[in-house]
C-alpha cells in the first residue's frame, strides 16, 4: 500500500441490500464509483474501491422465509448475485464486502463498546412507526398524504418495545456547524440544504436513534457486545462497512485511505449517510469523511422510481448484452446529470447512443481508419498538417472543462467537452474533404489524415475512464498506449507505423425493443 495519504483517493458505494437482485439502479452509482476511480488511478493517484453487501435486518429474514431458505442461505445466495454482476460488468473494486463477515463483526462490536464506555448508548422504550422497508422509524412528517412510506408506498407498522439508543442528540450541533463550515461536505448543495433541515428538525424533536432490536423480535445480526439479548440496528451495522474495509483501528489502509475518503449514495439514504453516520464517527472519535455526493433516482414506468419492489428495474447483464457493457456505461454517465433524477426509456437508450457513439464520434473513427487504409496514408507519425493549430488551441480549454466536471461528479459535462473536440474533428474533415484532396493535393492527404488521428487518440484517452473497453481497444490497435493519459498537445501524440487491415465497428446503429426486467 502506499505511504502518502495526500495521492490516496478512497471511494465507496452504499453497500447493496440483498433482498432482491441488482438492478439499474445499482448499476448506475457503481459505474459512477468505478469510472471516477478509474480516472483517478489514469491521473496517478492510489485508489481503494469499496462496494459490497448489506446483509442484516428484517427484510432478509422475511425475504428468506418466503423462499424457505435461512437469513445466512438466503443472504449469500443474493450477495454472489452482486458480486456475480459487478464481474460480469468489469467493474474495478478492490475489496467486496460482506457485512456477514468475521471482520466486520468485529469493528462493528469494538465501535459500539468504545461509544458505550463513553456513556452514549442508553436503554429505553420507544414506540413508533417503523418501515421494514427502509429498516427504520419514520416519523409522521416523512409518510405521504396517505400515510404510506414515500419510498416503499406501504405504509409503516406501530412498535412499542425497549432498545439501545445512541445519544444522537449530543453530536448534532457540532454536525451542523461542520456541514455550515465545509460547504463541500455533502454534495449537491441541495442535499447539504436538505439535511441541515433534517438536523434542524432533529433537534427540535429531541430524540436519539435506536439502535437495536431485541432478539425475541429479530435475531439476524450482529450481538450488542455489551448484551447479547440484543442485536445491532441495520445502519449502526451497515455504515461501518467503511472503516471495515480499511483495516480500522491499526491497519495501514486506514491510516492511507480514510483521509479521503467518498461515499457515493443515492438520495433515499441521505439522512442515515449525512446525519446518523457522522455522528456516530465523532461519537467513536474517527475523522469524518471526506465528502458525501449524492445523485438522484433513474425514474422507470409512471416516473417512479426504479426498484425490484416496485416492478420496474432492468436487469443491467441482460441490458448490457443488448447493447454492449461500454455503451450502458455511456449511456448512464451521460444521460444523468449527478444530482438530478433522469428518465430511463427506450427512446431515450436509443437516440442517445445512436447520436453521440454511431453517428458523432463513431462515424468520425469509422472514416477516418477507413480512408487512411484507402490511401494508404498511415498510421505514422508525420508532421502535423496546418489544421493541428485549430485543433491545439481547444485541447488545454477541453482538458479544463473535463477535468472539472470529474472533480465535481458531472461526468455528463465531461462527456460534454469531449464532443466539442468530436465535433470540430468531423468539421475539419468536411472541410478540408480529404477524399477531393486525394485528386488535388495528394502529398496532404498522409497529414492531414494522421493529424485527424491523433485528435481521435486524445478523445480515446479522454474516454477510457468511461469506456474503458472500447477506448483501450482502439489504443492498442493504433498501438497509442504510450501516451500520455491525458494529452493537452497534438505533439503529445506518437502514431507507431501499423498497417490496418480489419478493425471493431465502434459502435452499430440500434433499434431495440426492451422489456422491463
Amino acid at each position: 500500500m502506499p505511504d502518502k495519504p495526500s495521492n490516496s483517493f478512497y471511494i465507496t458505494t452504499p453497500i447493496y441490500y440483498v433482498n432482491a437482485r441488482p438492478h439499474l439502479g445499482h448499476t448506475y452509482t457503481t459505474i459512477a464509483c468505478d469510472t471516477m476511480a478509474r480516472y483517478q488511478r489514469q491521473l496517478g493517484r492510489s485508489v481503494f474501491f469499496l462496494t459490497g453487501t448489506d446483509e442484516h435486518g428484517d427484510k432478509i429474514v422475511k425475504a428468506a422465509e418466503k423462499e424457505a431458505l435461512t437469513p445466512a442461505e438466503f443472504a449469500t445466495r443474493n450477495s454472489n448475485l452482486f458480486r456475480q454482476t459487478w464481474r460480469e460488468l468489469h467493474i474495478t473494486n478492490d475489496d467486496f464486502i460482506r457485512t456477514t463477515e468475521e471482520r466486520h463483526k468485529k469493528t462493528v462490536q469494538l465501535i459500539l463498546q468504545k461509544i458505550y464506555d463513553k456513556g452514549d448508548i442508553y436503554t429505553s422504550e420507544y414506540q413508533g412507526n417503523y418501515c421494514f422497508g427502509c429498516e427504520r422509524y419514520l416519523t409522521e412528517k416523512e409518510l405521504t398524504p396517505e400515510g404510506n412510506c414515500p419510498d416503499h408506498l406501504k405504509p409503516p407498522e406501530p412498535i412499542s418495545e425497549t432498545n439501545y439508543f445512541f445519544r444522537m442528540q449530543k453530536y448534532l450541533p457540532a454536525l451542523k456547524q461542520h456541514i455550515e463550515t465545509n460547504h463541500d461536505f455533502i454534495y449537491p448543495a441541495g442535499y447539504r440544504n436538505e439535511a441541515l433541515g433534517a438536523i434542524d428538525e432533529l433537534i427540535k424533536q429531541g430524540e436519539d436513534l435506536s439502535i437495536s432490536r431485541p432478539k425475541k423480535r429479530l435475531s439476524w445480526g450482529i450481538d450488542m457486545p455489551f448484551d447479547s439479548e440484543f442485536v445491532t440496528y441495520v445502519w449502526f451495522d451497515a455504515l461501518l462497512n467503511y472503516l471495515t474495509a480499511t483495516g480500522y483501528p491499526d491497519g495501514e489502509g486506514y491510516r492511507v485511505f480514510w483521509p479521503n475518503a467518498i461515499h457515493m449514495i443515492a438520495k433515499d439514504i441521505l439522512k442515515p449517510h449525512a446525519i446518523f453516520w457522522p455522528t456516530m464517527l465523532m461519537a467513536a472519535e474517527v475523522p469524518l469523511y471526506r465528502q458525501l455526493v449524492v445523485h438522484g433516482y433513474w425514474l422507470g414506468m409512471g416516473d417512479l422510481k426504479m426498484s425490484k419492489s416496485l416492478g420496474n428495474a432492468l436487469d443491467p447483464v441482460a441490458l448490457a448484452a443488448k447493447i454492449g457493457e461500454d455503451a450502458l456505461r455511456y449511456f448512464l454517465m451521460r444521460e444523468m446529470h449527478f444530482g438530478s433524477d433522469a428518465r430511463f426509456t427506450e427512446e431515450t437508450l436509443q437516440n442517445r447512443l445512436n447520436t453521440d457513439l454511431a453517428n458523432d464520434f463513431g462515424n468520425l473513427l469509422q472514416r477516418t481508419l477507413s480512408m487512411l487504409k484507402k490511401y494508404q496514408a498511415g498510421p505514422r507519425n508525420l508532421p502535423l498538417h496546418e489544421c493541428a493549430s485549430g485543433i491545439n488551441e481547444l485541447l488545454p480549454e477541453m482538458a479544463r472543462r473535463y477535468h472539472e466536471a470529474f472533480a465535481k461528479f458531472q461526468f455528463h459535462a465531461a462527456i460534454e467537452a469531449l464532443f466539442e473536440l468530436s465535433r470540430l474533428l468531423n468539421k475539419l474533415v468536411e472541410e478540408y474533404s480529404p477524399w477531393k484532396m486525394a485528386k488535388e493535393e495528394p502529398a496532404m492527404v498522409a497529414p492531414f489524415l494522421n493529424t485527424i488521428l491523433r485528435g481521435i487518440v486524445v478523445l480515446l484517452c479522454y474516454f477510457r475512464p468511461i469506456m474503458p473497453e472500447k477506448s483501450g481497444t482502439y489504443l492498442g490497435l493504433l498501438a497509442a498506449n504510450t501516451v500520455p493519459a491525458f494529452p493537452v498537445n497534438l505533439s503529445e501524440i506518437s502514431l507507431a507505423e501499423t498497417a490496418l487491415e480489419n478493425w471493431p465497428v465502434f459502435f452499430n446503429r440500434i433499434d431495440l425493443a426492451l422489456e422491463v426486467a
